[in-house]
């Protein structure tokens, strides 16, 4: 089984969409500069909607201690590094909050997977992403894809999400390339920017659906 990571939700009914299909990672995004930010009154009242079974992911970038306190009381089950946070700040974060960890890392061409397994050591699950543009203003979110050859001999024994620009058109391919068993999506079910799609969100989980009818077909 594959298993799905929708990030980014804003509306109560992409929540019980993504139960209804079986989605098993909601995140929840705590930055400011991006089109899905939630203030923190709005993601309790999201996540206090969120079905049992279902794990809630709060997304930060560079987190101060302040922020990771003034969210701690909103019953998120992991936390999503996804900035530029160093390995003994990721130790740092681990041992003074009580949460499990998603360290994001963004990749453009092989020699960026050195970092990989250093940050595994630290965090409990890694999420492979496209390495931003030196002038982006997102770490991620911006709906990029890298070059999933870098991962098609890559076999690691940590839990992992692939990440970057997925969508229904292109999610066989990448699953085939890179043999991920998590996926996170994000913009590539949106209409437009922060606005998610229950026909596109629908439409991604189908074609996962069929991936795994044809593999357990063989």
């Amino acid at each position: 089984m594959i298993e799905i990571k929708l990030c980014g939700l804003k509306e109560p009914s992409h929540i019980e969409a993504a139960f209804n299909l079986g989605i098993k990672y909601l995140g929840f995004v705590f930055f400011e500069k991006s089109p899905r930010f939630l203030r923190n009154d709005s993601a309790k009242s999201l996540i206090s909607l969120t079905p049992p079974g279902i794990i809630k992911v709060g997304l930060v970038v560079n987190p101060s201690d302040e922020c990771l306190n003034s969210i701690s009381g909103l019953n998120l089950d992991m936390i999503q590094l996804h900035g530029s946070e160093s390995i003994n700040r990721v130790k740092e974060i681990k041992s003074k909050f009580n949460f499990s960890l998603i360290k994001a890392i963004g990749i453009k061409e092989k020699k960026d997977l050195d970092l990989v397994e250093s940050y595994s050591e630290v965090a409990d699950h890694l999420l492979i992403d496209a390495k931003p543009s030196s002038n982006a203003s997102l770490p991620g979110g911006n709906g990029i894809k890298f070059d999933w050859t870098i991962l098609e001999k890559k076999s690691w024994n940590f839990p992992w999400f692939l990440a970057g620009g997925l969508n229904a058109n292109n999610i066989t391919e990448a699953l085939r390339m890179t043999k991920a068993k998590k996926v996170d999506l994000s913009s590539g079910v949106e209409d437009s920017n922060g606005m998610k799609s229950i026909n596109k969100i629908t439409s991604f989980v189908k074609k996962i659906k069929k991936y795994e009818g044809n593999i357990n077909a063989r």
